[in-house]
């Protein structure tokens, strides 16, 4: 029986990769987010975003549509879609 051993570099690039493919990920949903709220601070974590809101600090139809878009990106950033 052969043993296929796979040197360490490979190994290490691969997940390297799957990294960068996941941090691009982030950021083209994190770069959506803003595109569609340009004038709110959205930080890096979107579970702190929603965790640290403020209910009724905006009128009503901007905070639904507020929390729904960053619950939409944190759930695709989850999910990976």
């Amino acid at each position: 029986m052969t043993v296929l051993r796979v040197p360490r570099f490979a190994r290490v690039r691969g997940r390297s990769r799957a990294a960068s493919d996941g941090d691009e990920w982030a950021g083209r949903v994190r770069s959506e987010l803003a595109l569609d709220l340009p004038d709110e601070d959205i930080g890096e974590d979107l579970d702190d975003c929603l965790d640290l809101y403020e209910m009724g600090s905006k009128p009503r139809c901007e905070e639904a549509e507020y929390l729904g878009l960053v619950q939409d990106a944190r759930d695709r950033l989850l999910w990976g879609h």
